[in-house]
């Protein structure tokens, strides 16, 4: 009796070894590949700012290159905590921390801020800027920009967006500005017009941060730089550095 079941287990084993394989067969093909979501620090880095004059509606960041993010890097550099340095050609800012770090941010360039090279101060700081075009962008683009030669007002789709730093020489305003952009898909390209451009959240951010007279240095012929980006990073969570 025990020989006869042994023979039938052992005869329908192959059936049982085809069944079980075509189970796990068809785990594999019915299985969803998991998608990854943008990660939580960088979603509420560029989240919503109800708080602000004109509301600011979060960022989409699904579509950005992660290195141009802000984040805390390492940065070489002879110049001391609190300094901003420009690298145009790589579309960084770089917020100097001293002790071989900086805050990072990802910048776009316009003609103008490709036209202006050394050393400057924030002469004036101000939130949610009036924007008026330069005769230059007037004639440059005067579809585009003459009905606002007497000005726009401040407001989401304000070219300067949120805040606006202006850069001073030897007292004079040299038309080269820091801000926000209503075109976050801008950051990291050159484009047609404007100075250096950050992504709203990051203009803020970086507002906080530098006081009038912070020295600037604008950099134009960096090489390539490729580092890592550092997950860490995002600092965007925590209280403005004392500088």
């Amino acid at each position: 009796m025990c020989v006869s079941r042994a023979r039938a287990f052992a005869a329908l084993r192959p059936f049982a070894l085809l069944a079980l394989a075509a189970t796990l067969a068809s785990c594999a093909t019915t299985a969803k590949p998991v998608k990854k979501g943008p990660d939580p620090i960088h979603v509420a880095m560029y989240g919503p700012h109800p708080e602000e004059r004109f509301p600011l509606p979060a960022m989409d960041i699904s579509k950005v290159n992660p290195k141009y993010f802000r984040q805390l890097v390492a940065y070489q550099t002879a110049e001391p905590a609190g300094t901003i340095v420009i690298d145009t050609q790589n579309r960084f800012l770089y917020l100097v921390q001293g002790e071989g770090m900086a805050m990072r941010y990802g910048i776009g360039v316009g003609k103008a801020g490709l036209e202006f090279e050394g050393g400057a101060r924030i002469g004036r700081k101000a939130e949610w800027p009036r924007w008026t075009p330069t005769q230059n962008m007037i004639e440059r683009e005067p579809e585009r920009n003459l009905k606002w030669a007497g000005g726009m007002e401040p407001g989401l789709t304000n070219p300067l967006g949120p805040r606006a730093l202006y850069l001073h020489k030897d007292g004079k305003d040299t038309l080269f500005r820091i801000h926000g952009t209503s075109e976050p898909w801008s950051i990291g390209k050159a484009v047609s017009s404007g100075c250096i451009r950050l992504f709203n959240q990051d203009i803020i951010d970086l507002y906080g941060r530098v006081p009038t007279g912070s020295r600037v240095v604008v950099l134009q012929h960096q090489a390539p730089v490729d580092q890592p980006v550092p997950m860490a990073a995002a600092d965007g969570l925590t209280p403005p550095a004392a500088i």
